[in-house]
């Protein structure tokens, strides 16, 4: 569709088209005689003066309707064919200008009558068949009379708001106040109008520098907070799990009353631990002193300490730990792990197959399970117990059967004239006849509806003996004959009914896989019914106390993870040490990293999925193939490191969080990581805290000695820093904090021992910018102590020493390189002290220039900067002096 605009358009076409409206305005044909005045103005006003342009508009209209000219079609297939018929056009309006502006002078006086519209003026001035002209004009492209008409409908139904006449970018931005422009826009003909688009008012804020904002040098007002971390604050990390952040801390989607504009920082110390410090603190030091003890600390390739835990740390280490009547949750976790993980001394002699053995192996170790879960359950079944003692025997019975109390369960049956259930209940984890005898009994007894006279309890414990645990449905009589379903493991928890499957549901030979996958599989096919593994803090209190928003679904219990990571080869090792599976806390991962060192870098079980390759163990390769130990890399293992020392850190167990960084992999992130703690912490390094650093984790002094320098310098005990530095073996810093600071203060102080003792060690070093920063200061006592002396020693010798005169003639030609770097080294003018010991500096090295050679300065061009007005007047009567009495000598 062809589009219309206004007069002032950013399209080579529109422009033609206006230059067109002008050729037709000039020509008699088309517009009627106008006044002198107005004619000199419509060609300047064009495009900009829109009462110009309605004049022409309705004449010109005016003429059109009378001739008849219908609406105009659109020819989108002849655009080429146009803009060429155009260029022609314009080119012959050129070159016929003069012609046609007399001709308009001609017909001026002509008698007021209608002309052809069809007839084109340069056409008969060129000798072309008008009529030929007409019909080609029609046939390719719009005719001039077409344009006017366009516009003026235009104009009559576009109102638009003023453009200013400086306004003719093609490309215009709102932040300049283009933001008035009109985009072309399409219509599917003159019946519809084309609606003015929405104001767009420009934009009034524009990104300044920070040398032209009214924020600079203002950004240590710490009235305002606001202003002085504007530009550049955001959240940060401080020691001790500090968080530095404006507003207030909230999730993605909460709902908040205050604004993060505003000028108060916040300081907030976010939990960890779910429960105390104090019994926090007390629990983890049992385990970090017991790892401590089973690992050696030694040095790598790039001689950094790391800690390489030994096969000794294993489960049954951690279980020494807790006397047998401890009833805890970490004390659980290490048993159960003790019986799925650690070696068993199976007392075979070395003649059995590797077949026997592992069958042995597997019969010991469901074994061990068993045991713990019987163990793990028994102050739930006392629970229970204590809800039965005076009611019916047979839920006692059934009660004890859930904690697999097969010898219990039978004498209290038998007390209780049971005698033959205590006979079948003495049979319990039968063969297969057996189970499929009880079944055949229990359907027995629903078909001739018997089981209606049968107490639930007794049911349930067929239904165990059995080895069915799903839903026993009842027989559907009428009335009094109607016995309701029972549910063999409806009210347990999830580690009673993963009980049931291993002792009465599954054979007596089934692997722990398969138990496993047997509970599994109930728990997904019966979500409401079988209990799932929920973690220990979802049965003590309810949802609504915990201290931390937990997820859905709901994480695993770690007690069930540690199963599934026995029974499926392809558990994730990330999903099963998830911190919400061992308490409430999310950034809990105490028992998460102590697990994962047992099982991944101590028994070499499972490990992160991020690691290349997990190696072998060194100690346990042979002197052969030791070159060919390797030992892959994991990221999640630093970052589990990581986040365990930043719980110790919180805590303020210093030398713990030391020691778990010592776990990281990489040497140059183990390196990096220790230091940071160590300026974080610094001010808790004493010399008790320094004395389990340095001995028990052999961390190097340097880097303690490092921490506590920064730490002085925080404190403005900058001279300390700089013997810190010293000792740590960190030359460079202690350079460039005596040049920058303690230096100066000599200089004024006028102690040139001191001067030269800050350097004098460092001398030897390799330091950057010794030669032109640390060594001129050097070079400047030297010179201020020798010079004088060798001025008096060959003033008072009658024969000169040519050593002396040699090593004078040396000064004088390098202390004016010294003068001209002086400027450079004590660069900072917001500090006094670097002012005033630059004129120090300067005005005495000058000083012992003229006292020996007057005109060196003066030869080497030097300009004396930084200096006062008296020491510059001595140096130029000096200068002179010398000048003069050479020039007397000369004579």
């Amino acid at each position: 569709m062809t589009r219309f605009s206004a007069a002032v358009s950013d399209s080579s076409g529109d422009e033609r088209d206006v230059r067109m409206v002008q050729d037709f305005q000039r020509s008699p044909v088309l517009s009627p005689p106008k006044p002198p005045e107005d004619e000199s103005g419509s060609e300047e006003d064009i495009g900009i003066d829109q009462e110009s342009d309605e004049e022409t508009s309705e004449g010109s209209s005016s003429d059109i309707q009378e001739d008849g000219i219908s609406p105009i079609r659109s020819r989108p297939a002849r655009n080429h064919a146009s803009e060429d018929s155009d260029d022609e056009i314009e080119d012959g309006s050129d070159n016929t200008s003069s012609g046609s502006t007399s001709s308009g002078e001609s017909d001026v006086d002509m008698p007021a009558q209608r002309q052809d519209v069809s007839v084109i003026p340069w056409a008969r001035q060129v000798g072309v068949d008008a009529q030929k002209m007409h019909v080609m004009q029609t046939s390719l492209f719009r005719i001039p009379e077409e344009v006017v008409a366009i516009k003026a409908m235009n104009r009559a139904t576009r109102p638009h708001p003023k453009v200013l006449a400086t306004v003719r970018r093609k490309h215009s931005r709102d932040s300049i106040g283009d933001g008035l422009r009109m985009d072309s826009q399409e219509r599917a003909s003159f019946a519809h109008d084309i609606e003015p688009p929405a104001y767009r008012p420009s934009r009034k804020y524009a990104r300044v520098d920070i040398s032209a904002s009214a924020v600079a040098g203002c950004e240590d007002g710490l009235v305002d907070a606001g202003l002085a971390f504007g530009r550049s604050f955001r959240v940060g990390w401080g020691p001790g799990g500090t968080l530095v952040h404006l507003g207030k801390l909230c999730a993605p989607l909460s709902q908040i009353e205050s604004s993060a504009n505003s000028s108060l920082i916040t300081k907030t110390v976010v939990p960890l631990f779910a429960g105390s410090h104090k019994e926090v603190n007390i629990r983890l030091s049992r385990l970090l002193q017991h790892h401590l003890s089973k690992t050696p600390i030694i040095k790598d390739e790039s001689g950094v300490p790391f800690a390489d835990p030994s096969t000794e740390l294993d489960f049954s280490s951690f279980v020494s730990l807790y006397p047998s009547s401890d009833q805890s949750y970490e004390q659980s976790l290490f048993r159960l792990g003790r019986a799925l993980f650690d070696k068993i001394d199976e007392h075979l002699a070395p003649e059995i197959t590797v077949d026997v053995r592992n069958r042995i192996s597997a019969v010991r170790r469901k074994a061990a399970l068993s045991a713990w879960l019987e163990e793990a359950v028994g102050h739930l079944v006392d629970a229970d117990i204590k809800k039965h003692s005076s009611g019916d025997s047979a839920a006692f019975v059934y009660t004890l059967l859930t904690g697999n109390r097969i010898e219990k369960a039978c004498e209290v049956a038998m007390d209780n004239g049971y005698v033959k259930l205590a006979t079948l209940i003495s049979q319990a984890s039968g063969d297969f006849e057996f189970r499929e005898d009880l079944k055949e009994q229990i359907q027995l007894w629903r078909e001739q509806r018997i089981d209606v006279h049968i107490g639930e309890s007794i049911r349930k414990i067929y239904a165990l003996l059995a080895g069915i645990l799903d839903v026993v449905e009842g027989s559907k009589g009428s009335s009094l004959e109607q016995c309701p379903d029972i549910d063999p493991v409806k009210g347990l928890d999830w580690k009673r009914t993963f009980g049931l499957h291993l002792w009465f549901s599954e054979p007596m030979d089934a692997p722990i896989s398969q138990v496993f996958e047997s509970y599994n599989r109930s728990r997904q096919e019966s979500p409401f019914r079988v209990s799932p593994p929920l973690p220990p803090y979802f049965e003590t209190s309810s949802a609504e106390r915990l201290p931390f928003k937990i997820p859905t679904p709901s994480p695993s219990d770690a007690l069930f993870s540690l199963i599934r990571l026995h029974a499926d080869p392809a558990c994730s090792l990330s999903q099963a040490l998830s911190p919400l599976s061992f308490g409430p806390s999310p950034g809990d991962y105490s028992l998460s990293w102590h697990l994962y060192i047992v099982l991944s870098r101590c028994m070499r079980i499972r490990d992160f999925a991020d690691r290349a390759d997990p190696g072998r163990r060194k100690d346990t390769m042979d002197g052969d193939n030791e070159q060919d130990w390797h030992e892959g890399h994991s990221s999640s293992a630093d970052l589990l490191a990581s986040s365990y020392a930043h719980q110790l850190e919180q805590l303020g167990m210093l030398q713990e969080a030391v020691f778990v960084l010592l776990h990281i992999e990489g040497s140059a992130g183990r390196e990096k990581a220790i230091k940071d703690l160590l300026h974080r912490s610094a001010d808790k390094l004493d010399e008790w805290m320094c004395s389990g650093i340095l001995g028990s984790l052999k961390i190097p002094v340097a880097w303690v000695n490092e921490a506590r320098a920064v730490l002085a310098i925080y404190e403005g005990k900058v001279f300390d820093a700089y013997q810190l530095y010293l000792n740590a073996g960190l030359y460079q810093q202690a350079h460039d904090l005596a040049v920058v600071e303690l230096a100066p203060e000599a200089v004024i102080r006028q102690d040139l021992d001191l001067l030269v003792s800050l350097f004098e060690r460092i001398a030897n070093q390799t330091v950057d910018g010794w030669h032109v920063r640390g060594k001129a200061y050097m070079d400047y006592a030297y010179a201020m102590t020798r010079i004088p002396e060798l001025h008096a020693s060959l003033s008072e010798s009658t024969i000169p020493d040519a050593v002396e005169e040699q090593e004078l003639d040396n000064f004088t030609r390098t202390l004016p390189r010294l003068i001209n770097i002086l400027p450079d080294i004590l660069s900072n003018s917001s500090d006094p002290r670097h002012k005033v010991a630059l004129a120090e500096m300067i005005s005495g090295l000058t000083a012992v220039i003229d006292l020996v050679k007057p005109l060196a300065l003066s030869q080497s061009q030097i300009k004396l900067i930084a200096v006062d007005e008296a020491t510059k007047l001595r140096h130029i009567q000096t200068t002179f002096y010398e000048k003069y009495m050479r020039s007397i000598q000369a004579s």
